[in-house]
């Protein structure tokens, strides 16, 4: 007859598994997660322990976890075949909880006042988290090293008694009575969920009610180059929940600076430009297989939310409930370490494999944007990933910031951009003409967001980032050139901003026009593109006027001039409409109505005039 040892839990160890049972946890359903984890872990040491060579009891029994619901008695039954535990070991492992460390924690709760636990270490408790749902735990054990079993049961309520036991097999057997207010989880199909969402890469099979529930391999652990393309697919479509193969997958593994394993994937559509919400990242963060957080936040910049995936590290110094990581430095080294890979893996896919480099540019090149707007420290590596057209390329062929420096002129120290709506309207603006004339690169852009994504850049391997309206440049003008003299252009000039006043801020002669008459440019510098920009943003742009430069060398400047001494009224209304034109060119007219009048007042005049020669 075997005699029942009764054990006392000391007072501060109580104290701790009050706090783990009511404080620690924010979801109850955890528990089933600590105790898998810790089933798993007693197979792994008992695996190393056969490697070894070590004489092990019952050593055909298969390495895996059982999982039992009784829904008619409200009991959970977890059981293993790992190491299992001795007489002294269940004292050791099970009567003190975190005795190494539950001192200092005592000190640091009471110092800091918190009844909270994010802050806690790792204190080794994880299995009292059963306490959160049942009222009274048995464990029943049998330890690799010996042929006795014993049995350990409590209420956690300060007490705990240990008997032996027999016909026990190796390993251990948690057996859990539900509390009322959980029998909830006396659901085998709950149960199945919540252990597929957090333990189901656990590397042994763990069976509910007889069913194998894990049958996903936690492929980020294995070496790449044992992997299938196929394998990679199917197992985005199961961590992606998408039906469709992925765009780009980058699978990483590390030892230092942190021990980091990662798969991470690019899907094919951009659901945000589908006019869905915008997307959350879908990298979940585990360590040694066990789910840590899903949706992990923190792990990835804000610009990379569109990643699927995972990333495994089994540094973590996670808190006692694994819910969070321990303060931020890690987390932000682990954020700059994964985020400078992906970064490099992309621009080594750029290089290697343009034509997907260019899918994925299509897809995701505003995220990209939106890193170069918002993240300072891979500002850099992200510039290096744009893609632009220009004007020395033919028309849909992209070109890096890289490459169009390579090509610069010696004598060159600026990169030149324009904002427009498309190729056919660059090359038409006004403000490209005297980089067409002097025959310099200018990189096209038709997204407005581009004119901030410059601004924040500001400059690109030691060469300034210069909009294309406000280039110092001015075209060489040929001894023959006919049109206005230098003072007949200053005097139109002089006349037209008496004649529009207030509308313009200034009118000067232009040294940069070629074919345009004339060309609005805003006083404060700020570039059409950005004005509309901020239009679309509803933010009020400012009540600057804008400038005009006129061209002394085109035919309608001469005749303006002409016309001024002639008929100063007919004068007055073509230099009102040149501005609007100009204005309109630019993307500066608020209204047009009153353009689309004068418009038609002067074909009217002018077809008058025909008809009466």
């Amino acid at each position: 007859m075997s005699t029942t040892e009764q054990h006392q839990f000391q007072a501060e160890t109580q104290q701790l598994l009050n706090i783990v049972i009511h404080s620690l946890y924010t979801d109850k359903e955890i528990f089933i997660r600590e105790l898998i984890s810790n089933a798993a872990d007693s197979l792994e040491k008992l695996r190393f322990q056969q490697t070894a060579g070590e004489t092990i009891v019952q050593p055909d029994l298969p390495l895996k976890i059982t999982v039992t619901v009784d829904e008619e008695n409200k009991t959970i039954t977890v059981t293993d075949t790992g190491v299992g535990m001795t007489h002294d070991e269940l004292i050791e492992n099970l009567g003190k909880i975190a005795h190494s460390g539950s001192q200092a924690f005592l000190k640091e709760l009471a110092e800091n006042k918190r009844d909270d636990a994010s802050f806690i270490g790792q204190f080794g408790v994880g299995f009292y988290a059963a306490f959160m749902v049942a009222e009274k735990v048995i464990v029943y054990t049998h330890s690799y090293k010996e042929q006795e079993g014993w049995c350990w049961t409590s209420h956690g309520t300060g007490t705990y008694e240990i008997e032996s036991a027999s016909d026990i097999p190796r390993g251990a057997q948690v057996v859990l009575h539900l509390r009322e207010e959980a029998h909830e989880f006396a659901d085998a199909s709950k149960l199945e969920t919540t252990i597929q969402r957090y333990s189901n890469f656990v590397p042994f099979p763990i069976e509910v009610n007889g069913k194998q529930i894990n049958t996903v391999q936690a492929l980020w652990t294995r070496n790449k180059n044992d992997i299938s393309d196929q394998e990679y697919n199917e197992f985005y479509h199961y961590i992606g929940h998408d039906s469709q193969d992925p765009m780009l997958r980058f699978h990483f593994a590390a030892d230092a600076p942190l021990a980091i394993q990662a798969l991470l994937f690019v899907p094919q559509q951009n659901v945000e430009t589908m006019g869905l919400s915008r997307s959350e990242s879908e990298v979940n963060l585990y360590c040694r297989k066990v789910l840590i957080q899903a949706k992990a936040e923190g792990l990835f910049p804000e610009w990379l939310r569109f990643l699927k995936g995972v990333v495994d590290s089994a540094d973590l110094p996670l808190n006692i409930a694994r819910e969070k990581m321990q303060g931020t430095a890690l987390l932000q080294r682990l954020n700059k370490v994964l985020t400078s890979r992906f970064l490099k893996f992309l621009e080594e896919t750029a290089n290697q494999d343009p034509e997907t480099y260019k899918r994925f540019y299509e897809q995701y090149n505003r995220f990209l944007k939106e890193g170069v707007v918002t993240d300072q420290t891979h500002r850099e590596a992200l510039a290096k990933l744009l893609r632009y057209e220009s004007s020395s390329l033919d028309r849909g062929q992209l070109t890096s910031l890289s490459d169009y420096v390579q090509r610069m002129n010696s004598d060159q120290n600026e990169i030149y951009y324009l904002v427009s709506k498309g190729r056919d309207a660059a090359e038409a603006s006004p403000y490209y003409e005297v980089f067409a004339a002097k025959n310099l690169e200018v990189l096209f852009m038709y997204d407005p967001w581009d004119e901030i994504v410059m601004e924040h850049l500001g400059e690109f391997e030691g060469k300034k980032i210069v909009p294309a309206e406000r280039a110092d440049l001015q075209v060489d003008q040929p001894k023959e050139e006919k049109g206005l003299t230098d003072q007949q252009a200053e005097e139109l000039a002089k006349w037209m901003k008496e004649a529009l006043g207030d509308r313009v801020n200034q009118v000067r002669v232009s040294k940069r026009l070629v074919d345009s008459p004339a060309v609005a440019v805003d006083s404060q510098h700020m570039t059409s593109s950005m004005r509309q920009l901020m239009k679309q943003m509803n933010q009020q742009a400012g009540l600057n006027r804008q400038d005009l430069e006129i061209n002394p060398r085109h035919p309608i400047m001469a005749s303006l001039d002409k016309a001024r001494h002639a008929d100063q009224g007919l004068a007055t209304k073509a230099a009102e409409q040149i501005l609007d034109n100009s204005l309109t060119a630019a993307g500066f007219l608020e209204d047009p109505r009153l353009m689309i009048q004068r418009s038609n007042e002067l074909l009217e005049q002018l077809l008058t005039l025909r008809s009466l020669t």
